[in-house]
């Protein structure tokens, strides 16, 4: 996630001895990467399911909550609308006017929602293929733009046929039939190697929903492919791992910069800082991972549960705890982690040799604490994800 230049920036002021320097730019490449912006285009006909899709992939579970995309049976966006994820602000799905008009103009339509601010479009479609969709695709892939096609509610075609066809009734081939004619559609217009993927906004669990994160997540920037993975609902076990996975990325960063400030002459200073990594980022995990009571507390309400059911699964303490300072502190001082606080506290009143041996520390008790802490509240994700999927017995 750290570009080139950027590490012989941080490296050429560590050698030079600019500690100052080197923790500016630490903080600062981690602000990029936690702020990097991401805006995501949804477009498609009136009635595709383009705000329904936008709660979904935000977490929301009803479309009647606070900061959802207005949904209906008629077309109830006149002009781009902005909805910023609710815990990634800085993420924000657009929900696009319907180009369901007889007159529509792709080139005056992207001209009309600006099409610049985008980092990609997601096409909605449902139903069938339209005409409408494939000069969409064209002209955004024509101004240099990347943009996933989404055939919604195959729920809706997969019950129609059960109910019309049931002695040749077989749910791969109706898909693959759906998706086989999307992707001929889009090359017969001269779109080439499109990506199209099967959803039910109902149950994002289902079809291709997994396909389609694993795509964004090749595709994506570096910077934004991190907020992207953060920012999706915990609907499944690959969706968690992604997240550890990305998460796990940046303990380095941390440590390092843990490094960096222990190596100032300036005893307590690393501890402070260690306190403040440690509480940032245990707050970060467990809202990532829809641990924090509120996620629960709707997560139970999804699948009919008690949220104290899906809580007696919870191992790690920094889950259920109130994190702040103190708690930190305290596992600071727990095990291997507070004998090397101590053992820097003491070294880094040595000058010169106290401060490159303070440093080594630092970094292996912050990589080695965000580490484990990552670790248990990952699998207590697993742990709840699981329960909540569990048949009442």
């Amino acid at each position: 996630m750290v570009s080139e230049e950027e590490v012989k920036e941080i490296k050429t002021a560590l050698e030079d001895g600019d500690l100052c320097t080197a923790t500016d730019k630490f903080l600062q490449t981690l602000k990029d990467i936690e702020n990097a912006p991401l805006n995501i285009a949804v477009t498609g006909e009136s009635g595709s399911g383009k705000s329904t899709f936008i709660n979904v992939i935000r977490g929301l579970d009803d479309d009647e909550e606070e900061g959802a995309a207005k949904t209906g049976v008629t077309e109830t966006t006149m002009e781009p609308k902005a909805y910023p994820h609710p815990q990634y602000n800085h993420v924000i799905f657009w929900d696009l006017p319907g180009i369901g008009s007889p007159t529509f103009k792709p080139n005056d339509y992207l001209e009309a929602v600006e099409f610049d601010r985008y980092d990609f479009f997601i096409i909605l479609s449902s139903d069938r293929f339209r005409h409408n969709d494939m000069e969409l695709a064209k002209a955004i892939q024509s101004m240099g733009k990347k943009f996933y096609f989404v055939r919604s509610k195959v729920d809706s075609d997969l019950n129609a046929s059960q109910i019309r066809r049931k002695k040749s009734y077989n749910e791969e081939n109706i898909l693959n039939d759906i998706r086989n004619n999307c992707i001929k559609c889009l090359q017969e217009g001269g779109i080439q190697d499109p990506k199209v993927f099967l959803l039910s906004c109902l149950d994002l669990k289902k079809y291709d929903f997994n396909q389609m994160q694993e795509t964004l997540e090749q595709e994506l920037p570096s910077h934004k492919r991190h907020v992207f993975m953060l920012c999706l609902p915990n609907i499944s076990l690959p969706v968690l791992k992604k997240k550890r996975e990305a998460l796990k990325k940046q303990i380095w960063m941390w440590a390092s910069l843990s490094c960096a400030v222990a190596a100032v002459p300036l005893p307590g200073l690393s501890v402070a800082c260690d306190v403040s990594i440690l509480v940032t980022e245990m707050i970060k995990y467990r809202n990532a991972f829809g641990l924090d009571q509120k996620s629960l507390e709707k997560l139970a309400n999804r699948v009919d549960k008690d949220v104290d059911e899906l809580k007696s699964v919870i191992k790690s303490p920094i889950v259920v705890k109130e994190i702040n300072k103190e708690l930190a502190i305290k596992l600071l001082t727990l095990g291997v982690g507070g004998a090397l606080m101590l053992i820097e506290y003491l070294f880094s009143t040595i000058p010169v040799f106290g401060s490159v041996a303070a440093g080594g520390i630092s970094f292996a008790t912050t990589y080695y604490m965000l580490y484990n802490f990552l670790k248990d509240i990952a699998e207590d994700a697993v742990r709840v994800l699981e329960k909540s999927l569990e048949s009442p017995v």
